[in-house]
């Protein structure tokens, strides 16, 4: 009995935050676009990956797709605008599971906030074609990531209202 109720206490421990755990601090995502059907096929939700901006040519986002590594990228000459914008809410889901699993104490997790950070690229594809791209990025690569795009495609970053809420 006691080695039940110790395993259940050690998985209550990891799972509710391995399992709602969202984007890595260093990596991206891409949520959709319009390219999403030729680019990501099969991809039933967002993709995750690596935004590489080493290249002074072109941005990369490198990702794996049903067991292949594949690479997205687009030129910066090509972008036509770059909009940031963040999205905050509160962790209601965890805190709950926390709360069934553990005890009271996960309530305090309502009291903090996740905050997602997403950048929209628009821009022009080689049939000459306006298209939008949208990448959620982690918040160990925003303030490294947004100074590079506007470095490297000419093209001032416009940042979209905060989510105060």
């Amino acid at each position: 009995m006691r080695k039940a109720i110790a395993f259940c206490l050690m998985v209550s421990l990891f799972v509710p935050t391995i399992a709602l755990a969202g984007l890595g601090s260093n990596k991206a995502a891409y949520q959709g676009g319009t390219t999403k059907d030729k680019d990501f096929p099969g991809a039933k939700k967002a993709v995750e990956g690596y935004l590489d901006t080493g290249d002074e040519n072109e941005l990369r986002f490198e990702y794996s797709l049903n067991k292949r590594n594949k690479t997205y990228s687009i030129p910066y000459k090509q972008f036509l605008d770059i909009e940031y914008g963040q999205k905050a809410g509160r962790r209601v889901g965890a805190s709950i599971a926390t709360a069934v699993l553990i005890s009271p104490v996960g309530l305090f997790m309502l009291f903090s906030k996740k905050r997602k950070h997403f950048v929209t690229i628009g821009y022009i594809d080689e049939a000459g074609k306006e298209q939008v791209a949208v990448f959620e990025l982690g918040k160990d690569i925003v303030r490294i990531t947004l100074p590079i795009l506007e470095a490297r495609s000419g093209k001032k970053v416009t940042h979209q209202e905060d989510d105060k809420k």
